[in-house]
């Protein structure tokens, strides 16, 4: 009997372990078409209750998670630039809509929109990353 509740109980962490995987993999990759925020949203708060700024590098995403650290990579031109998806956004066809540094960075600030590539990054590396462009 004791053998059993502990095969039970292994299975279930496994278990566990598999779902907790599969979730953070859910939506982890999307092409499409970036832009930025407008100054008007500055002091707004976001969808995760923080305030924007547009000076931040932080992101809005319909097909991401909140929370979620994302690589964007402008495919027009090669640039990079490490985000924090913090808010939902009302247009469906954008795939991300980033603060003014984040497309300063990706170098499509006199075009409005550009066409990117974005991919979930780890947590650690995703902060890590963002307080190196800050620098």
């Amino acid at each position: 009997m004791l053998v059993k509740k502990v095969f039970i109980i292994f299975l279930l962490l496994l278990l566990n372990t598999v779902y907790a995987q599969a979730r953070y993999k859910h939506k982890h990759k999307a092409h499409g078409e970036a832009s930025y925020y407008a100054e008007k949203y500055n002091g707004r708060k976001t969808a995760d209750g923080t305030v924007f700024s547009n000076n931040g590098f932080t992101a809005a995403s319909n097909k991401f998670r909140l929370g979620a650290y994302a690589k964007v990579i402008n495919r027009e031109n090669g640039n990079v630039v490490y985000v924090l998806i913090n808010d939902r956004m009302g247009n469906k066809k954008r795939v991300i809509d980033l603060t003014t540094a984040a497309a300063k960075k990706l170098d499509f600030i006199k075009q409005g929109t550009a066409k990117v590539k974005v991919k979930v990054v780890k947590p650690g590396k995703g902060k890590r990353k963002i307080r190196k462009q800050m620098k």
